[in-house]
């Protein structure tokens, strides 16, 4: 894949253009000829799309065999859509599957709900889930704060 790599949280500043992302698959929807992944790369989530008919059918193949968390190399072209959560999509052109998580052995936490007894039991994947991602992100803007420091500098 020879298009700039770029993260999802800087995806709007390629709109109109064709990028690569280096993420994982967070959930995959279908309908009839048409596949909407869901990709995150610690930064956010972007959904995909892949008509059957405007991609060559490795591709279409590869994204509909990919089971959550697997990880991938995505490259397809931005477009601005209000209804997507972050105000963009990606029009996928091409997938490049770097590991794939076994359907015998699969990711344990699924969108599903879980109980807390299962998810401190994975706490070590829970991190990946969006709502404790987010927490983990206020955290660290507090902690980085400047009035974090000069409270820490001070001793107050």
């Amino acid at each position: 894949m020879s298009s700039p790599l770029t993260t999802i949280a800087d995806i709007g500043k390629h709109e109109g253009q064709t990028v690569a992302i280096q993420g994982w698959l967070y959930n995959l929807r279908e309908s009839g000829k048409l596949l909407f992944p869901q990709f995150r790369d610690g930064s956010g989530l972007i959904q995909g799309v892949v008509p059957k008919n405007a991609v060559p059918a490795e591709v279409f193949d590869a994204v509909k065999g990919l089971t959550q968390e697997s990880s991938v190399i995505v490259e397809g072209r931005v477009r601005a859509d209000k209804r997507a959560p972050s105000g963009f999509e990606l029009d996928v052109s091409g997938v490049q599957v770097v590991q794939r998580v076994s359907e015998t052995d699969p990711y344990p936490i699924s969108p599903k709900e879980h109980g807390v007894e299962f998810l401190m039991e994975h706490r070590h994947l829970w991190v990946r889930s969006q709502r404790q991602a987010s927490i983990l992100r206020v955290r660290a803007e507090i902690i980085n704060s400047p009035s974090a420091c000069r409270d820490h500098q001070g001793g107050t």
